[in-house]
């Protein structure tokens, strides 16, 4: 006779077991108070509408989506998704994120498909921070300062085409396009960085005329500071005495 399989009590207990510590080990790696729900092997993070005022620092590293949106976030420090070298998709819209550092997405260059940045309170794009992503980019609904660095920092990213129309200029340097489409300011030929150079001009003008005055000025103070000095050299010569005439020379004379 063959020997017998395990009974169907052990295989349940067994199966029972693996389960358990499946369950333990993704509840263990999932922030509070967060849901990790997995398939195939894909780890999705969701934190959506969780009152989180930072970035959570024990997201599964191997989460391909993580939602941190409708939160209470107002910064990004450096380095806050390093270490999820597996992500595809970041969506941090609806916060009230006003600051973002220069490394904030280090480690996300190669792998982020999509950065949702829209509905927050982004007045100035940080091109230090999103200039290497080869993400697409959502910046829709920000109080963004239509500006020169603003129209270079643009340059340089990879923007979602389905939401560039609802980039709008909360404010401006030219009064203008203040509520309008920043697309439509840049359709329309405008170009912020010429105004910046404008500026730049102007601003170099006034130095160098400062300078030149500068220089005028103290050219007169000299001239009139050794005439002054001119002036009382000979008036000290001519209160000198005259010397008494020798009669052997008035004798010599003719």
């Amino acid at each position: 006779m063959g020997t017998a399989g395990p009974s169907p009590l052990l295989v349940s207990t067994r199966r029972s077991c693996l389960f358990l510590l499946f369950c333990l080990r993704v509840g263990a790696s999932c922030p509070h108070p967060c849901r990790c729900p997995e398939h195939a092997g894909a780890v999705a993070v969701h934190c959506s509408a969780r009152g989180l005022q930072e970035i959570p620092r024990d997201v599964p590293a191997e989460a391909v989506l993580l939602k941190l949106d409708a939160n209470k976030i107002s910064h990004i420090p450096n380095g806050a998704f390093q270490h999820l070298t597996q992500l595809r998709e970041l969506d941090l819209s609806q916060n009230f994120i006003e600051t973002i550092s220069p490394a904030a997405f280090s480690g996300l260059a190669g792998g982020l498909r999509l950065l949702d940045l829209s509905h927050n309170r982004i007045r100035r794009v940080p091109k230090d921070a999103l200039g290497k992503l080869s993400a697409k980019i959502r910046l829709s609904h920000n109080p963004l300062h239509c500006e020169c660095a603003l129209q270079e920092a643009l340059w340089e990213l990879k923007l979602d085409p389905d939401s560039v129309d609802e980039i709008a200029c909360h404010t401006s340097v030219q009064d203008e396009f203040v509520g309008k489409p920043l697309i439509q300011a840049l359709d329309s030929g405008v170009s912020f960085c010429s105004i910046h150079h404008k500026t730049t001009d102007v601003a170099m003008l006034v130095t160098m005329f400062g300078w030149f005055a500068m220089v005028i000025a103290y050219v007169v103070y000299y001239v009139r500071h050794n005439q002054e000095d001119a002036r009382r050299h000979l008036e000290y010569l001519k209160s000198l005495p005259s010397a008494p005439v020798s009669k052997d020379l008035v004798g010599a004379v003719p």
